[in-house]
Protein backbone atom coordinates (compact mmCIF):
# COMPACT_ATOMS: atom_id res chain seq x y z
CA UNK A 1 0.00 0.00 0.00
CA UNK A 2 2.42 2.43 0.75
CA UNK A 3 4.42 1.76 -2.38
CA UNK A 4 1.42 2.77 -4.40
CA UNK A 5 0.99 5.84 -2.65
CA UNK A 6 4.82 7.01 -3.52
CA UNK A 7 4.23 5.84 -6.83
CA UNK A 8 1.02 8.08 -7.03
CA UNK A 9 2.88 11.29 -5.25
CA UNK A 10 5.82 10.62 -7.57
CA UNK A 11 3.70 10.80 -10.48
CA UNK A 12 1.59 13.67 -9.18
CA UNK A 13 4.48 15.52 -8.32
CA UNK A 14 6.43 15.23 -11.71
CA UNK A 15 3.27 16.50 -13.40
CA UNK A 16 2.62 19.11 -11.80
CA UNK A 17 6.63 20.37 -12.45
CA UNK A 18 5.75 20.25 -16.25
CA UNK A 19 3.11 21.92 -15.89
CA UNK A 20 4.46 24.56 -13.83
CA UNK A 21 7.49 25.01 -16.74
CA UNK A 22 5.18 24.95 -19.86
CA UNK A 23 3.00 27.52 -18.03
CA UNK A 24 6.04 29.67 -17.07
CA UNK A 25 7.34 29.33 -21.24
CA UNK A 26 3.89 30.09 -22.00
CA UNK A 27 3.92 33.60 -19.78
CA UNK A 28 7.35 34.33 -20.61
CA UNK A 29 8.00 34.11 -24.43
CA UNK A 30 11.49 34.98 -25.28
CA UNK A 31 13.21 38.33 -26.08
CA UNK A 32 13.94 38.95 -29.69
CA UNK A 33 15.71 42.39 -28.22
CA UNK A 34 17.54 43.03 -24.69
CA UNK A 35 17.47 46.28 -25.82
CA UNK A 36 16.84 48.47 -28.57
CA UNK A 37 15.55 52.76 -30.54
CA UNK A 38 13.38 53.08 -33.01
CA UNK A 39 12.90 56.92 -34.58
CA UNK A 40 10.91 58.63 -37.41
CA UNK A 41 11.60 62.37 -38.68
CA UNK A 42 7.61 62.47 -40.30
CA UNK A 43 5.97 61.03 -43.23
CA UNK A 44 4.37 61.88 -46.33
CA UNK A 45 4.79 62.22 -49.85
CA UNK A 46 8.41 61.95 -50.17
CA UNK A 47 9.46 60.73 -53.40
CA UNK A 48 12.69 59.42 -54.62
CA UNK A 49 12.65 61.66 -58.31
CA UNK A 50 11.79 65.26 -56.08
CA UNK A 51 14.78 63.95 -53.90
CA UNK A 52 18.73 65.59 -54.03
CA UNK A 53 21.22 63.14 -53.76
CA UNK A 54 23.08 65.74 -51.04
CA UNK A 55 19.49 66.30 -49.41
CA UNK A 56 18.75 62.33 -49.02
CA UNK A 57 22.64 62.33 -47.85
CA UNK A 58 22.01 64.60 -44.83
CA UNK A 59 18.73 63.33 -44.21
CA UNK A 60 19.95 60.13 -43.25
CA UNK A 61 22.86 61.00 -41.68
CA UNK A 62 21.13 63.00 -38.96
CA UNK A 63 18.85 59.90 -38.40
CA UNK A 64 21.87 58.25 -38.11
CA UNK A 65 23.21 60.34 -35.60
CA UNK A 66 20.12 60.93 -33.86
CA UNK A 67 19.96 56.85 -33.26
CA UNK A 68 23.21 56.21 -32.71
CA UNK A 69 22.76 59.12 -29.22
CA UNK A 70 19.99 56.66 -28.11
CA UNK A 71 21.53 53.57 -28.88
CA UNK A 72 25.09 54.62 -26.85
CA UNK A 73 22.81 55.25 -23.37
CA UNK A 74 21.28 51.70 -23.82
CA UNK A 75 24.40 49.76 -24.70
CA UNK A 76 25.82 51.26 -21.64
CA UNK A 77 22.82 50.42 -19.60
CA UNK A 78 21.12 53.86 -19.27
CA UNK A 79 17.80 54.61 -19.15
CA UNK A 80 15.15 54.56 -21.80
CA UNK A 81 13.59 57.85 -20.85
CA UNK A 82 17.24 59.51 -20.81
CA UNK A 83 18.09 57.48 -24.74
CA UNK A 84 14.51 59.24 -25.80
CA UNK A 85 15.26 62.79 -24.66
CA UNK A 86 19.14 63.16 -26.23
CA UNK A 87 18.05 61.46 -29.47
CA UNK A 88 15.09 63.92 -30.33
CA UNK A 89 17.34 66.57 -29.03
CA UNK A 90 19.58 65.49 -31.82
CA UNK A 91 16.50 66.00 -34.19
CA UNK A 92 15.01 69.29 -32.71
CA UNK A 93 18.50 71.02 -33.14
CA UNK A 94 18.53 70.11 -36.81
CA UNK A 95 16.84 72.35 -39.43
CA UNK A 96 15.97 69.60 -41.94
CA UNK A 97 12.71 68.19 -39.22
CA UNK A 98 9.73 70.28 -38.17
CA UNK A 99 10.42 70.53 -34.57
CA UNK A 100 13.10 72.65 -32.47
CA UNK A 101 15.07 74.69 -34.65
CA UNK A 102 13.14 73.75 -38.23
CA UNK A 103 9.72 74.17 -36.82
CA UNK A 104 6.95 75.73 -39.19
CA UNK A 105 5.68 79.09 -38.72
CA UNK A 106 2.03 79.74 -37.69
CA UNK A 107 0.07 82.55 -39.82
CA UNK A 108 0.88 84.98 -37.26
CA UNK A 109 4.36 84.21 -38.54
CA UNK A 110 5.28 82.43 -35.04
CA UNK A 111 6.89 79.27 -33.93
CA UNK A 112 4.34 77.22 -31.83
CA UNK A 113 6.31 74.11 -30.45
CA UNK A 114 4.61 70.68 -28.91
CA UNK A 115 5.86 67.76 -27.41
CA UNK A 116 4.86 64.68 -25.33
CA UNK A 117 6.73 62.14 -23.46
CA UNK A 118 5.27 58.68 -21.46
CA UNK A 119 6.77 56.48 -19.28
CA UNK A 120 6.03 52.77 -19.78
CA UNK A 121 6.69 51.60 -16.04
CA UNK A 122 4.65 53.68 -14.13
CA UNK A 123 2.53 55.16 -17.27
CA UNK A 124 3.15 58.79 -16.69
CA UNK A 125 3.37 61.13 -19.25
CA UNK A 126 4.22 65.18 -19.79
CA UNK A 127 3.47 67.36 -22.46
CA UNK A 128 3.54 70.81 -23.82
CA UNK A 129 1.42 72.79 -26.54
CA UNK A 130 1.98 76.34 -28.32
CA UNK A 131 5.89 76.81 -26.24
CA UNK A 132 7.47 79.66 -28.52
CA UNK A 133 10.46 79.95 -26.06
CA UNK A 134 11.76 76.92 -24.88
CA UNK A 135 14.39 75.72 -26.64
CA UNK A 136 14.11 71.65 -26.01
CA UNK A 137 10.18 70.86 -26.18
CA UNK A 138 10.93 67.46 -25.34
CA UNK A 139 12.95 67.85 -21.96
CA UNK A 140 9.94 70.37 -20.90
CA UNK A 141 7.36 67.68 -21.49
CA UNK A 142 9.56 65.47 -19.39
CA UNK A 143 10.26 68.09 -16.61
CA UNK A 144 6.12 68.21 -16.35
CA UNK A 145 6.14 64.41 -16.13
CA UNK A 146 8.45 64.77 -13.38
CA UNK A 147 8.10 67.83 -11.61
CA UNK A 148 4.73 68.73 -11.75
CA UNK A 149 1.32 67.58 -10.95
CA UNK A 150 0.08 67.60 -14.04
CA UNK A 151 0.17 66.39 -17.64
CA UNK A 152 -0.20 68.87 -20.15
CA UNK A 153 0.92 72.61 -19.91
CA UNK A 154 0.33 75.10 -22.58
CA UNK A 155 1.53 78.70 -23.99
CA UNK A 156 3.06 81.31 -21.34
CA UNK A 157 2.31 78.92 -18.57
CA UNK A 158 4.79 76.55 -20.08
CA UNK A 159 7.23 78.80 -20.63
CA UNK A 160 6.84 79.99 -17.07
CA UNK A 161 7.43 76.40 -15.60
CA UNK A 162 10.73 75.93 -17.56
CA UNK A 163 12.00 79.12 -16.67
CA UNK A 164 11.36 78.11 -12.92
CA UNK A 165 12.62 74.75 -13.57
CA UNK A 166 15.87 76.19 -15.00
CA UNK A 167 15.20 74.64 -18.89
CA UNK A 168 17.24 76.78 -21.12
CA UNK A 169 15.39 79.91 -23.06
CA UNK A 170 15.72 81.43 -26.09
CA UNK A 171 14.48 84.07 -27.92
CA UNK A 172 11.81 83.20 -30.83
CA UNK A 173 14.00 84.04 -33.28
CA UNK A 174 16.44 80.63 -32.44
CA UNK A 175 13.57 78.44 -34.33
CA UNK A 176 13.50 81.05 -37.16
CA UNK A 177 15.02 79.10 -40.93
CA UNK A 178 14.68 80.94 -43.81
CA UNK A 179 12.96 78.05 -45.91
CA UNK A 180 10.19 77.21 -43.27
CA UNK A 181 9.44 81.50 -44.07
CA UNK A 182 9.22 81.01 -47.15
CA UNK A 183 7.01 78.18 -46.82
CA UNK A 184 4.64 80.11 -45.03
CA UNK A 185 4.92 82.97 -47.59
CA UNK A 186 3.83 80.45 -50.39
CA UNK A 187 1.20 78.84 -48.51
CA UNK A 188 -0.17 82.57 -47.91
CA UNK A 189 -0.12 83.28 -51.43
CA UNK A 190 -2.54 80.51 -52.31
CA UNK A 191 -4.53 81.64 -49.43
CA UNK A 192 -5.04 78.18 -47.93
CA UNK A 193 -4.31 76.19 -44.77
CA UNK A 194 -1.93 73.31 -45.45
CA UNK A 195 -1.14 70.29 -43.67
CA UNK A 196 1.64 68.86 -42.27
CA UNK A 197 2.36 65.47 -44.03
CA UNK A 198 -0.67 65.78 -46.38
CA UNK A 199 -0.90 65.69 -49.73
CA UNK A 200 -4.28 67.39 -50.99
CA UNK A 201 -3.54 69.72 -47.64
CA UNK A 202 0.26 70.22 -47.04
CA UNK A 203 1.76 71.32 -44.45
CA UNK A 204 4.38 73.27 -46.20
CA UNK A 205 6.68 73.38 -50.03
CA UNK A 206 9.89 73.04 -50.13
CA UNK A 207 11.61 73.99 -53.10
CA UNK A 208 14.19 71.13 -52.69
CA UNK A 209 11.86 68.45 -52.36
CA UNK A 210 9.07 69.54 -54.68
CA UNK A 211 4.98 68.67 -52.28
CA UNK A 212 6.97 66.69 -49.89
CA UNK A 213 5.93 66.96 -46.32
CA UNK A 214 7.78 66.67 -43.11
CA UNK A 215 7.39 66.86 -39.86
CA UNK A 216 7.49 65.61 -36.41
CA UNK A 217 9.93 63.56 -35.14
CA UNK A 218 9.70 60.61 -32.47
CA UNK A 219 11.66 58.25 -30.76
CA UNK A 220 10.80 54.81 -28.70
CA UNK A 221 13.53 53.51 -26.84
CA UNK A 222 13.80 49.88 -24.57
CA UNK A 223 16.04 49.06 -22.30
CA UNK A 224 17.97 46.99 -20.25
CA UNK A 225 15.50 46.70 -17.49
CA UNK A 226 12.51 46.36 -20.05
CA UNK A 227 11.67 50.09 -19.60
CA UNK A 228 9.75 51.27 -22.54
CA UNK A 229 9.73 54.99 -23.01
CA UNK A 230 8.25 56.93 -26.24
CA UNK A 231 8.64 60.44 -26.94
CA UNK A 232 7.22 63.50 -29.74
CA UNK A 233 8.51 66.44 -30.71
CA UNK A 234 6.78 68.66 -33.62
CA UNK A 235 6.32 72.02 -34.77
CA UNK A 236 2.55 71.77 -35.92
CA UNK A 237 1.05 73.17 -38.46
CA UNK A 238 2.14 75.25 -41.13
CA UNK A 239 -0.37 78.70 -41.20
CA UNK A 240 -1.88 77.26 -38.33
CA UNK A 241 -4.49 79.67 -36.51
CA UNK A 242 -6.03 80.08 -33.14
CA UNK A 243 -3.73 78.02 -31.27
CA UNK A 244 -4.64 74.57 -33.14
CA UNK A 245 -2.92 71.53 -31.41
CA UNK A 246 -2.31 68.78 -33.04
CA UNK A 247 -2.21 64.90 -31.85
CA UNK A 248 1.79 65.45 -30.72
CA UNK A 249 1.11 66.57 -27.17
CA UNK A 250 -1.93 64.22 -26.57
CA UNK A 251 -0.72 61.06 -24.64
CA UNK A 252 -2.39 58.19 -26.31
CA UNK A 253 -2.70 60.35 -29.81
CA UNK A 254 0.84 60.85 -30.48
CA UNK A 255 2.85 59.04 -27.57
CA UNK A 256 2.23 56.67 -25.54
CA UNK A 257 4.11 53.86 -24.04
CA UNK A 258 3.34 50.97 -21.52
CA UNK A 259 5.66 47.70 -20.38
CA UNK A 260 2.93 45.80 -20.65
CA UNK A 261 3.13 45.88 -24.13
CA UNK A 262 4.73 48.89 -26.21
CA UNK A 263 5.63 52.01 -26.74
CA UNK A 264 4.55 54.30 -30.42
CA UNK A 265 5.07 57.53 -31.48
CA UNK A 266 2.70 59.32 -34.25
CA UNK A 267 3.44 61.17 -37.50
CA UNK A 268 1.14 62.49 -39.56
CA UNK A 269 -2.57 64.70 -39.99
CA UNK A 270 -2.92 65.00 -36.66
CA UNK A 271 -6.61 65.75 -36.31
CA UNK A 272 -7.27 62.02 -37.20
CA UNK A 273 -4.58 60.61 -35.31
CA UNK A 274 -6.85 62.60 -32.30
CA UNK A 275 -9.86 60.98 -33.24
CA UNK A 276 -8.21 57.55 -33.86
CA UNK A 277 -6.52 57.53 -30.67
CA UNK A 278 -3.81 55.94 -32.62
CA UNK A 279 -1.17 55.86 -29.89
CA UNK A 280 -3.35 54.09 -27.30
CA UNK A 281 -4.97 51.85 -29.91
CA UNK A 282 -2.20 49.67 -30.71
CA UNK A 283 -1.18 49.05 -27.37
CA UNK A 284 -4.59 48.15 -26.45
CA UNK A 285 -5.00 45.89 -29.70
CA UNK A 286 -2.04 44.26 -28.26
CA UNK A 287 -3.02 43.82 -24.30
CA UNK A 288 -6.98 43.20 -25.19
CA UNK A 289 -7.04 40.95 -28.28
CA UNK A 290 -3.57 39.32 -28.14
CA UNK A 291 -2.20 41.31 -31.14
CA UNK A 292 1.37 41.01 -31.90
CA UNK A 293 2.85 44.24 -32.56
CA UNK A 294 2.86 44.05 -36.42
CA UNK A 295 -0.76 43.09 -36.13
CA UNK A 296 -1.73 45.97 -33.95
CA UNK A 297 -0.05 48.63 -36.21
CA UNK A 298 -1.25 47.00 -39.62
CA UNK A 299 -4.67 47.54 -38.29
CA UNK A 300 -4.78 50.94 -36.91
CA UNK A 301 -2.42 52.57 -39.51
CA UNK A 302 -3.81 50.69 -42.81
CA UNK A 303 -7.32 50.12 -41.59
CA UNK A 304 -8.85 52.06 -38.86
CA UNK A 305 -7.10 55.40 -39.90
CA UNK A 306 -6.88 54.91 -43.67
CA UNK A 307 -10.86 54.38 -43.48
CA UNK A 308 -10.93 57.41 -41.75
CA UNK A 309 -9.18 59.56 -44.27
CA UNK A 310 -6.24 59.81 -42.20
CA UNK A 311 -2.67 59.95 -43.73
CA UNK A 312 0.49 59.08 -41.86
CA UNK A 313 2.36 56.58 -39.52
CA UNK A 314 3.67 55.06 -36.16
CA UNK A 315 7.11 53.89 -34.97
CA UNK A 316 6.22 51.13 -32.57
CA UNK A 317 8.59 48.65 -30.03
CA UNK A 318 7.21 46.46 -28.07
CA UNK A 319 7.92 44.67 -24.29
CA UNK A 320 10.22 41.74 -26.28
CA UNK A 321 12.21 44.47 -28.50
CA UNK A 322 10.29 43.62 -31.50
CA UNK A 323 10.10 47.05 -33.79
CA UNK A 324 7.26 48.36 -36.27
CA UNK A 325 7.47 51.29 -38.80
CA UNK A 326 3.67 51.29 -40.62
CA UNK A 327 2.76 53.97 -43.04
CA UNK A 328 0.20 55.06 -45.40
CA UNK A 329 2.12 57.37 -47.24
CA UNK A 330 4.70 57.87 -50.08
CA UNK A 331 7.60 57.68 -47.51
CA UNK A 332 8.77 58.09 -43.80
CA UNK A 333 11.86 59.10 -42.27
CA UNK A 334 12.89 56.30 -39.80
CA UNK A 335 15.84 54.67 -38.89
CA UNK A 336 16.18 51.14 -36.30
CA UNK A 337 18.87 49.61 -33.97
CA UNK A 338 18.65 46.53 -31.69
CA UNK A 339 21.24 45.19 -28.85
CA UNK A 340 23.68 43.67 -31.62
CA UNK A 341 23.81 47.54 -33.57
CA UNK A 342 22.25 46.52 -36.33
CA UNK A 343 21.13 49.58 -38.08
CA UNK A 344 18.52 50.19 -40.37
CA UNK A 345 17.69 53.91 -42.24
CA UNK A 346 15.26 54.67 -44.72
CA UNK A 347 13.41 57.19 -46.05
CA UNK A 348 10.89 55.48 -48.93
CA UNK A 349 8.49 53.03 -49.13
CA UNK A 350 9.87 50.18 -49.88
Amino acid sequence: MKKLLFIISFVLISYGCQKETATSKKETPKKSNDFAIIIHGGAGTILKKNMTDEKEAAYKAKLEEAIKVGHTILKNGGKSGEAVLKTIQVMEESPLFNAGKGAVFTHEETNELDASFMDGKTLNAGAVAGVTNVKSPIALAIKVMTDSDHVMLSGKGASTFAKEKGLEIVDPSYFYTENRFKSLQRIKNRNKTQLDHDDKKAAFYDADIKNSKFGTVGCVALDKNGNIAAGTSTGGMTNKRWGRIGDAPIIGSGTYANNLTCGVSSTGWGEYFIRSQVAYDISAQMEYQQKTLKEATTDVIQNKLTKLGGTGGVIALDKNGNMSFEFNTAGMYRASMDDAGNLIVKIYKE
